[in-house]
Order: structure tokens, then sequence, then C-alpha cells
């Protein structure tokens, strides 16, 4: 495959966000449905759980051991062959998920999706490729806002399809693939020159030399224990969130669309307008410490709510929350040496399936342990206080380590 059709186009920040608007949308139309899918199969609550977790642990397994070989193949063929090969995944799941007949090809589906799928440590790549080291977290900021976008759209959509029909919205998101793989083929240029690529070392592919390369990191590799931490909560909630808000409130997927659009708009709010005036005031470092801690205050709060209302509340209460990953990422970004974006971006997607695999075994477990209380119960808030108590260590970790180690000063001169 060639690097592009098209090589006079400049590598930029428009073209990657507009792949991964794309790509979020499409992957946000399934998420108010995927557990309602599994109902499908299932006949009370706790099945209905258990199969979602035996959906969620194929796909953080799978994508667990195929993130760092597709980083490290971005690192030697370019991000945007990597990058195609993901979206035809996508396609393909969601359209075999659509036409499921049986629980155990959802689980094949998503062992597939997994392998395939690296797009957004990828676009972290392409972003770190395109940027000077004092761009990156406001680059990072504007891949977020993407993100967010992408689920102010795609879970409404999708809940709104799901209402009339639960498999529609996986049609419809394999078609939003078809055309992102067009757009990447025939727009998208690529972002890594042929100076900067290198050979492919086997031994480096597998998912705990990558880890072990994340945390050998210049200074910064003690944070991965704090990546672990975050990510491990915000997986929790995302495995959770449908189940929850069905059990607390009745909930269905119309409204948890609704849900995930206040989310995405107070992404957008956050890392498209916030983010680059912070950066004028405030270093990376202060702006991660501020987010995990209103993200901690953001898990208690979901889990203390006794009325749906309260959860928009407190999603609009969270501004602060979508700046600390931007932070963080450009914090490691900055600590990696150009030519190993990709393998890092990889590695950073590994510990991510990790915590994947982690957490729809504690979080739907907590689920299953309360699903049988009255709506509106407090306990039902399990899962989230746990949350909670994981961004607050997360939180104090990373400030223990930032004013024993601070890294070096890094120039922020926002455009």
């Amino acid at each position: 495959m060639t690097d592009s059709p098209t090589p006079q186009r400049v590598a930029g920040m428009g073209f990657i966000m507009v792949t991964v608007l794309i790509d979020m949308i499409s992957i946000g139309l399934i998420v108010p449905v995927l557990p309602h899918i599994v109902g499908l199969f299932t006949q009370s609550n706790d099945e209905q759980t258990l199969g979602f977790l035996m959906l969620t642990l194929a796909f953080g397994i799978a994508n667990f051991f195929g993130s760092p070989v597709l980083g490290a193949l971005s690192d030697r063929y370019g991000r945007r062959p990597v990058l195609l090969i993901g979206f035809a995944g996508l396609a393909l799941s969601f359209f075999v998920t659509a036409m499921a007949p049986a629980l155990w090809v959802l689980v094949v589906v998503r062992l597939f999706s997994g392998a395939m799928q690296a797009n957004i440590a990828i676009a972290n790549a392409y972003v770190a490729d395109i940027s000077a080291p004092q761009d990156r977290a406001k680059r990072f900021g504007q891949l977020g806002a993407m993100f967010g976008l992408g689920f102010m759209l795609g879970p409404v959509i999708g809940g709104l399809l799901g209402d009339h029909d639960v498999r529609l919205p996986f049609y419809v998101a394999g078609s939003l693939a078809i055309v992102n793989w067009c757009y990447g083929f025939f727009v998208l240029p690529e972002s890594l020159p042929l100076e900067r690529r290198h050979a492919i070392e086997l031994r480096k592919m597998n998912p705990v030399a990558a880890l072990r390369g994340l945390a050998g990191l210049k200074g910064v590799g003690p944070l991965v224990v704090v990546l672990a931490l975050a990510s491990l909560a915000q997986f929790m909630l995302h495995t959770s969130w449908v189940l929850y808000t069905k059990f607390k409130f009745g909930w269905g997927p119309g409204q948890v669309g609704l849900s995930l659009l206040a989310v995405g708009v107070v992404s957008v709010i956050s890392q498209g307008l916030l983010l680059k005036p912070l950066l004028k005031r405030f270093s990376p470092q202060k702006l991660a410490i501020a987010g995990m801690t209103s993200g901690a205050l953001a898990y208690l709060g979901f889990g203390l709510a006794s009325q749906g209302w309260m959860m928009y509340v407190v999603i609009g209460a969270n501004l602060l929350g979508g700046v600390a990953a931007a932070a963080m990422q450009s914090i490691i970004s900055n600590a990696t040496d150009p030519t190993m974006q990709g393998r890092t971006a990889g590695a950073v997607s590994s510990l991510n399936s990790l915590m994947a695999v982690c957490a729809p075994v504690v979080a739907l477990e907590l689920l299953r342990w309360v699903s049988h209380r009255p709506p509106g119960d407090i306990l039902i808030g399990l899962p989230f206080f746990t949350c909670a108590a994981l961004q607050a260590l997360a939180m104090l970790i990373t400030l223990r380590f930032f004013r024993r180690q601070p890294p070096a000063p890094q120039p922020v001169q926002p455009a």
C-alpha cells in the first residue's frame, strides 16, 4: 500500500480531526444499544450483565495484544495504512453485529474488532508527528474535542435509532466506517516521513515489552500507574453506564443517548474552548491535577444521584475533567523519541486495553451484586464509588510525583 494517492497534501490537524470525528460518531452510535443487543439473547438483568461482561472482555483482551503490534506497524509503514485497517475492521464488525443470530457470534466479533482497532492511539501518534512539543497539549485537546463532538452526535443518534430498532445503529455505524475508509484512502495524507520510520523489532511488539518501554520513559515512567488507575476508572464508567442508568433510573437507549450528548457537549467546551486559555495560565501538570480532582468528584456525584436529572448536573459541573487526559498525553508524548511515537501510543493503548479487560470484571461484577435492588437505591452506585476512589488515588500519586520529581519545564506557546 502506498503512503498516499495524493502525496502533495501536507499532513495537518484538519485532516486527522475529520478522521477522528467520523470514527467517533460511528463508535458512539453503538454505545447506547450494545448492551441491549446482548439483552436479545438473555433472560434477566443478571444474565444481561454477564453477557455484556463477556463482550467487553473479548474486545479488551484482543485489543491488549493487538495495539502494540499496530503501533509498531505504524512506526514502520506510516499512520495512514494502519488507520485504514482499523476503519475496515470496524465496518465489518458493525455489520456482522447487526446480523448476529447468537451471543457467541457477538463475542467472536468483539475479539476481531479489538484486534483490529487502534484508531485512537494512531491518531494520537499522528498528532505527535505533526506537532512541536510546546503545541502538543493544545492539539491533543483539539483531538479530544473531536472525540467529544463525536460523542455529542453518535450516541444521541444511536439512541434514537435504537428506540426504533436496536440493530439499526450498527448498520448506520458500519456505513460511516466505510465513509471514513474512503476519506482515509483518497484524502488523508501520511504524517510520518520516511526518514523517521524504523524497522520492526518483533520482541518489542508484545504488550508486556510495550508496557515496560512505557514505564522507562524519560522522567515520567512512574506516571504509568496514574494512567492505569485513571483508565481503569474511565472504563468502569463506560462499561457500566448503560446498565447502571437502566437499573437505577429505567433509562432506555434514547435517554442514554441524550446523556452521552451532554457528556460530548461538556467535552467539546472543556477541550475545544477552555483548554487553550487555561494553557496560557497553567502548566500541563497543574491542569492534570485539577482535571483528576474534578473527575473524582464527578464519579462520586454519579453514584450518589437518586434521580436521572442529577446525572446532567454532575456532567455539567465536570468541565475540568476533560483537560486531564490532554495534559497527561502531552507530558508522555514530549518524553518520547520522535521515531517512537507510534510504539508509545500503542503502549498507552495496550495499557488502556489491559484496564479495559480489568474494568468490566470489577464494574459489572459490582453492578451484578446490586442489580436486584430497587430503582433509585444508592447502593446501585457502587461501581461509581469505586471509580471515585481510583481517580482520587491517581490524583494523589500524580501530585506527589510532580512535587518530588517535577518534569523539565515545557514552554507553552499557544497559537
